[in-house]
């Protein structure tokens, strides 16, 4: 090996590393491996930046712009409202769910198919009087397998598609991996919804720190002890007394600055004390009213959940790559910056740490927040936080969703036909919805996941590097001999399962980055067309089923179903089997080497 090659392969694995230890965002860790590759003079300076402007990384972009505006625009609300009002058997639901989840996201970004729905099959399971445990997993990866079908379903499936167009000067077609793409998908949705749900842990079941199952409506408040209060100056003892009908807990006390996780019972509260409760909205509601007390951090003249008609209370689930995640509950200044009060906070199996004030925002927590009924939508999209209760469409776009919807038919039609670059059709549907007014300028960058756009542009030069320093030939040539001898579809499978690995622990975009430059060269060294190993490359990437850290829509859910880091892979395994056993004939009879 060449002191590039070294070096390469000591910062791919550096950049791997960071990427499953998740304590730095991966877009940080991409931005500063591309750095390192620049300094290392495994990356030309004048190419450092090439990947901002690469075809492939401005069609992502154009992709979740344009899915905002068909979501703002109520272009598929109705399908929202059409499942909030059926609930059936589990499998009736989940099948349901599931299909249309599939289904949007084969043509818009899966991540806002999965933002759509997941209020509307919230509201369904509570209509049934079903965990929701049951349902979210399961909708989560249908959204995921939606993607599969079409180039602009997910990401991985848009990479490919350039890099076969550096091997072979041709990208793959709108539906050309509809071939693979939707056979799997139909039948991963048919398992989930007759057998694979069943597999899902019951909240019955005790959480790993021996706390109680998951509760959606159970969050962690800190109220404040006025010496007004009817509290003050009672213990908490005679407070349970006087809240008995209510299902309120009162799991800390923090005094002076200590927490108390077993708070005395016989001793009068003090005006400096803090109260921790764990209680769902309606409940803390009349807690806090009977006893007059007020949540910790909102101004003495907010002592009581507001009434007013102006004033709601919203539920809602803080995304991968919010601005929030990571930090603390005082340190986001909700009421100062965004008038938003947080009542209370939500993690299985977390909810019972200390103040309030020092818990750390994470992906996947439940946040209960009250504030006016025009700032909230506004103040949860700045925080990338998505609300766990359906909406109407926003004032002055009714109307429109057929607009919205035309233009971005428009832009999958030319796409497809091939007339124009996919990029370029999209640049242009975004300029067309934001010129009809359909989504607002102001709006327009803020609905571009940067995090997922800067991995993409860092990445595409460190994966270059890859190629141009020899080390993808040296890997692909090891694959090679490893499987000498054998018949291509193992090798297919070699690569199918090695991209399943790795999306499971990292970014599926960061996935084909590393492996699509190995399919090709494996192609090459056997003297092979390179289409059946990028499409394994594509379908193994998108197939991020037994983490919760592998994709974002199973992160999304993880607060809100109340699931457990383990519990994924026990649907995710057998489903990843399946796949793996169907996508691999499919792949050599539709794209034969």
């Amino acid at each position: 090996m060449t002191t590039d090659q070294i070096a390469i392969s000591l910062l791919l694995v550096t950049l791997l590393g960071l990427f499953v230890w998740g304590r730095v965002r991966y877009d940080i860790v991409a931005a500063g491996g591309l750095v390192v590759a620049v300094v290392l003079g495994l990356v030309p300076e004048d190419r450092a930046f090439e990947g901002f402007g690469h075809p492939a990384v401005i069609t992502v972009a154009g992709v979740l712009v344009m899915s905002r505006a068909l979501s703002l625009s109520g272009a598929v609300d109705g399908i929202a409202r059409w499942i909030r009002h059926g609930a059936g058997t589990e499998t009736g639901q989940i099948g349901i769910l599931s299909v249309v989840a599939a289904g949007m996201s084969g043509f818009m970004n899966n991540v806002g198919a999965l933002a759509l729905l997941l209020p509307a099959a919230i509201e369904s399971c509570n209509k049934a009087g079903r965990p929701v445990r049951l349902v979210l997993m399961p909708l989560a990866f249908a959204s995921i397998l939606g993607g599969m079908v079409t180039l602009i379903g997910t990401p991985p499936n848009i990479l490919i598609a350039t890099y076969r167009e550096d091997a072979i000067g041709a990208g793959f077609a709108m539906f050309d991996f509809a071939w693979v793409g939707l056979p799997v998908a139909l039948l991963g949705v048919a398992f989930i919804a007759l057998a694979g749900w069943r597999l899902i842990p019951r909240a019955s079941e005790k959480s790993e720190g021996g706390g109680e199952a998951f509760d959606l409506d159970a969050y962690l408040s800190e109220l404040a002890v006025p010496k007004s209060s009817e509290a003050y100056g009672k213990t908490l003892s005679e407070i349970e007394e006087m809240t008995e009908d209510l299902d309120v807990a009162i799991v800390g006390l923090v005094r002076r600055k200590r927490h108390y996780p077993r708070p005395p019972q016989h001793e009068p509260l003090q005006g400096t004390d803090r109260l921790l409760v764990e209680a769902g909205p309606e409940d803390l509601d009349r807690f806090v009213d009977r006893l007059g007390l007020r949540v910790a951090g909102s101004r003495p003249d907010k002592a009581s959940l507001a009434k007013g008609e102006h004033a709601v209370l919203t539920e809602a689930v803080v995304t991968p790559g919010s601005r929030i995640a990571g930090r603390t509950v005082g340190a986001l200044r909700l009421k100062g910056r965004y008038n938003l009060t947080l009542l209370g906070i939500s993690r299985q199996g977390h909810t019972r740490g200390g103040r309030l004030n020092s818990f750390r925002v994470r992906p996947g927590d439940v946040l209960l927040v009250q504030g006016l009924e025009n700032d909230v939508p506004d103040a949860l999209n700045r925080l990338g936080c998505l609300p766990l209760a359906s909406r109407d469409i926003s004032h002055g776009l009714r109307g429109r969703g057929m607009i919205a919807a035309g233009i971005f038919a428009a832009a999958v039609g030319v796409a497809a036909l091939g007339l124009l670059p996919i990029a370029v059709c999209f640049v242009a549907a975004v300029i067309a919805v934001v010129v009809s007014g359909i989504l607002p300028i102001r709006d327009l960058y803020s609905n571009v996941d940067l995090p997922v756009i800067v991995l993409l542009a860092a990445l595409l030069p460190v994966g270059q590097a890859l190629e141009t320093t020899g080390m993808t030939g040296l890997i692909a040539g090891g694959i090679t001999t490893a499987t000498e001898g054998a018949p291509a579809f193992v090798v297919v499978a070699v690569l199918l399962i090695a991209a399943m690995f790795m999306s499971d622990l990292l970014n599926n975009a960061a996935t084909v980055v590393v492996m699509a430059p190995i399919a090709v060269q494996v192609a090459r060294g056997i003297d092979a067309s390179p289409d059946p190993f990028l499409m394994a490359v594509a379908v193994g990437a998108s197939c991020a089923f037994l983490t919760p850290i592998g994709h974002q829509n199973n992160a999304l859910v993880m607060g809100p179903g109340g699931y457990k880091f383990g519990d994924y892979w026990r649907l995710g395994l057998p489903l990843e089997i399946l796949i793996m056993v169907v996508a691999v004939p499919l792949i050599m009879l539709a794209w034969p080497p």
